[in-house]
């Protein structure tokens, strides 16, 4: 039986938008071109990622990370094209979901200037002066487009010098198995083994590395909630990535699939992700946004069998997947998403903060997600459940997982 969830957003997003007039400016379009993932005003305080055009409420919406108690006044800068002049309207800015940092997600939305179409966009807290040295921004997703994808799979950063790397090559070579046909990695560090996979991955065509140096300019908390430990952000603002994903892709693909790299959906009743989907939505056709359950497989409990211990893959760091097929009992509290982005306003990590209709939780009957990372002996159950689902993709795993191994080994 599947669970209806209806998230109610306004303690995180204002439902109304009310902009003041354009105000008048006979300032020429100039600027500098941003050309990075992460562009800080001057005022070190504000950081933007990128401008969307979203036609659902016909704004320009800028991706930017700022310091909640100290937001200005901001102002939008159009240009029209690059020789006409410059026409500015005043900025809403929307905090979001923040867990108490000093520094949070938001969006600044711009309403567009009327017989303009324009092309790019900076921002400024200022609407004088001198803008020769502003960055300025292009407004993606100006036409919408037909679906070059099914599925893309956005994983929010990788961080810590990551060096799993036998997992890592599992998993992208499950998630093409269920049907991905990209992967959106927000990269901050990893291992030169790991560099070397992603970048035949992206060879391959299978993955998109976007650098994300948020270290560069925040304090990074390891942790979810704000501890009071002098830190500005948590997780390497994982949700300023996931949001940034979603538009991204917004008019390119079906359906996004917001997971972490340890995580993998697994259909129960359909050998991949397409044909779960389809029945999905013939099940619910007004639903957008579904919200998959969660089992964690501790790694640090394993499988007595040794089937799958290839002396090929010893060479490679990292967790083998095959070798954890014990689960805990109890569903773990939060899932994680498969959207479309079309119907996301704005996402947190576990549920969907504003969106178009309600999110659907489905079934374990259906499908779960197999969460595989190491748990604290303290807090490891004692009576776990054998669960291999995963080894119905065994035979192709394997195939797959070698010839990676053996093109990146030489072995």
């Amino acid at each position: 039986m599947c669970i209806s969830i209806v998230v109610f957003t306004c303690f995180y997003w204002s439902q109304q938008l009310i902009f003041p007039t354009p105000l008048e400016s006979n300032l020429i379009c100039k600027g500098r071109f941003a050309q990075n993932t992460i562009t800080p005003l001057t005022d070190n305080k504000t950081f933007i990622m990128a401008a969307y055009f979203d036609n659902r409420e016909n704004i320009t919406r800028v991706l930017s990370i700022v310091r909640r108690a100290e937001v200005k006044s901001l102002h939008c800068r159009f240009c029209c094209s690059l020789d006409v002049n410059v026409s500015i309207t005043v900025a809403k800015v929307n905090i979001g979901w923040h867990q108490k940092f000093p520094y949070s997600v938001a969006n600044v939305l711009c309403v567009e200037p009327v017989n303009c179409d324009p092309k790019y966009v900076s921002i400024h807290w200022s609407p004088e002066g001198d803008i020769d040295q502003l960055p300025t921004f292009e407004i993606r997703n100006r036409a919408s487009k037909t679906f070059l994808t099914e599925f893309t799979v956005c994983i929010s950063t990788m961080f810590g010098n990551y060096n799993n790397v036998l997992q890592f090559i599992q998993t992208l070579e499950m998630y093409k198995l269920l049907g991905a046909q990209k992967v959106m990695i927000y990269k901050t560090s990893c291992s030169q083994m790991m560099e070397k996979v992603l970048q035949y991955y992206v060879t391959e065509g299978t993955v998109e590395v976007l650098l994300w140096p948020i270290n560069e300019y925040l304090r990074i908390s390891p942790n979810w909630r704000y501890a009071n430990d002098g830190k500005d952000i948590g997780y390497y603002a994982q949700l300023a990535t996931l949001n940034d994903c979603i538009y991204r892709n917004m008019h390119t693909n079906k359906f996004v699939i917001l997971i972490d790299i340890d995580e993998t959906i697994l259909p129960q009743k359909h050998q991949n992700w397409k044909e779960m989907m389809d029945e999905l939505q013939k099940e619910h056709p007004d639903v957008g946004m579904f919200l998959f359950q969660r089992f964690l497989f501790p790694t640090n409990t394993r499988n007595t069998i040794d089937a799958f211990n290839f002396s090929s893959w010893t060479s490679v760091p990292g967790v083998n997947l095959l070798q954890h097929t014990y689960r805990e009992a109890l569903v773990q509290s939060n899932g994680k998403l498969i959207v479309e982005p079309r119907k996301v306003i704005h996402t947190s990590v576990h549920k969907i903060i504003k969106g178009l209709g309600r999110t659907q939780t489905v079934s374990l009957e259906m499908a779960f997600i197999e969460h595989c990372r190491m748990v604290p002996r303290s807090k490891l159950p004692k009576d776990l459940i054998r669960d291999s689902t995963l080894w119905q993709y065994n035979s192709s795993l394997i195939r797959n997982v070698n010839h990676i191994i053996q093109n990146l080994t030489g072995n």
